[in-house]
C-alpha cells in the first residue's frame, strides 16, 4: 500500500535522495507531495469498530489529505499513554476507560475528538429462557467479571434500578475469550458484550440468547464507546493536520454507512485473519449505528458526555472529580 519513490537529482556534486509519496515529471522538474506521518493506535485487534479507518486508507482519503497513516497495535496499558506522549497522534479509546486517564494528579492530556458509534451498544447476554432478559433476572446466576470498579458499579445500578438485589449475583472471574463457547458450555451464565460483534456472532452460530442494553435501562449509561482520541498538545500545535485527518476519517465512516458490504470487504482485505461472515454481518448491524440520530458522524453530545462523568463523580469512581466538558471536543470535525 505504501510506496517509496526515491528521486535522485544530480546538480553539480550534490545528490538528493527524496523519499515521499508524490508524482514526478519526466522533464526533470518535480512536483512532490510530502505526506505527513500519522500514527494511529488501535484499542484491540482490528474489527468493525475500525472499518472507517481501513476504508479511508484503501480509498486514498488520507493520502488526498496529505497524510501517511500507519496503524499500530496498542501496548498493554492502552492507546491513551501513547497518544498523550505524542508517540501516536490518534487512537481508539472508550469514555469509561478514559475516566481514569482524565482524573487525578497525573491526568493525561488527551481528548476524544470523534465518536465512532453514536450510542452505547453494550449490555448483558445470556442463554435464552433462563430468566436473565432483565437485570433483576440475573439474581441466582453467575456473571463473568473483570472486577472493574466502573463495570461492577454499572451492573449494580441497573440491577437495583430493576428491583433486583445485586448481592444475589455470583461474580466469577472472567476467562472468556469466546462468548458463544462460554455460553454453550455453560461455563458462565451471563457476560458483558458489545452486541455489534459478540451478539452478532451468537446469531450467526444460531445460539438463542437473551440480551439487555445498559442504555435502555438507564440513560446515564448511554455514553460514548468507542471514541477516537488525540493528544491535546498535538491538537493545539497542528490543528489543520487534525482537521485533515478527521475529514478523511469521516469520509471513511460515511462510506461504511452507505456501503456496508464493500466496507466489510475492505476490512477483510486488510486483515485476512478475520472471519469474513462475522465481519459482513457485524458491518450491516453497525451501518446505521455509526451516526444514528446525530447530525453527522463523530459528533459528541455534551449532555450525554457530562451525565456519565457526573455519575462517576457521584459514585466516587474516579480519583478526583472530572469537571464538565472535560476530555472531548467537536472542534476538529468537518463542518
Amino acid at each position: 500500500m505504501k510506496k517509496k519513490i526515491v528521486a535522485v537529482l544530480l546538480v553539480s556534486v550534490m545528490i538528493f535522495a527524496l523519499v515521499a509519496c508524490g508524482t514526478t515529471k519526466q522533464d526533470g522538474e518535480k512536483d512532490i507531495k510530502d505526506l505527513e506521518k500519522i500514527t494511529f493506535v488501535l484499542d484491540w485487534t482490528p474489527n468493525t469498530n475500525h472499518t472507517g479507518l481501513y476504508v479511508a486508507l484503501e480509498k486514498g482519503y488520507f493520502e488526498e489529505a496529505g497524510l501517511d497513516v500507519e496503524i499500530v497495535q496498542p501496548p498493554e496499558d492502552g492507546a491513551e499513554v501513547l497518544v498523550a506522549s505524542g508517540k501516536a497522534q490518534f487512537g481508539v479509546s472508550f469514555q469509561d476507560s478514559m475516566a481514569a486517564a482524565l482524573s487525578g494528579d497525573n491526568a493525561l492530556p488527551i481528548s476524544a475528538v470523534a465518536a465512532v458509534i453514536q450510542h452505547n451498544t453494550s449490555g448483558i447476554i445470556s442463554r435464552k429462557g433462563e430468566g436473565m432478559d432483565t437485570p433483576k433476572g440475573m439474581e441466582g446466576h453467575n456473571y463473568a467479571t473483570w472486577n472493574g470498579p466502573i463495570e461492577l458499579a454499572t451492573l449494580e445500578q441497573v440491577v437495583e434500578k430493576d428491583g433486583g438485589d445485586f448481592s444475589k449475583i455470583e461474580l466469577i472471574p472472567s476467562t472468556v475469550t469466546d462468548e458463544v463457547s462460554a455460553l454453550k458450555t455453560k461455563s458462565v451464565d451471563s457476560i458483558w458484550i458489545f452486541y455489534g460483534w459478540a451478539g452478532v456472532k451468537t446469531e450467526l452460530e444460531e445460539l438463542e440468547t437473551d440480551y439487555f442494553a445498559f442504555a435502555d435501562i438507564d440513560p446515564v449509561f448511554d455514553y460514548y464507546t468507542p471514541v477516537i482520541i488525540s493528544g491535546n498538545e498535538f491538537l493545539e500545535e497542528k490543528p489543520d493536520t487534525a482537521k485533515a485527518f478527521l475529514k478523511a476519517l469521516t469520509k471513511g465512516y460515511e462510506f461504511a454507512i452507505e456501503n456496508p458490504d464493500e466496507a466489510a470487504e475492505i476490512l477483510c482485505k486488510a486483515n485476512a485473519e478475520l472471519d469474513k461472515e462475522l465481519v459482513e454481518a457485524s458491518q450491516k448491524y453497525l451501518a446505521d449505528k455509526y451516526q444514528a440520530d446525530a447530525e453527522k458522524w463523530g459528533v459528541i453530545d455534551a449532555t450525554r458526555w457530562n451525565n456519565f462523568y457526573n455519575w462517576l463523580n457521584e459514585q466516587d469512581l474516579v480519583e478526583t472529580d472530572i469537571p464538565e466538558n472535560t476530555g472531548f471536543t467537536n472542534d476538529y470535525l468537518p463542518e
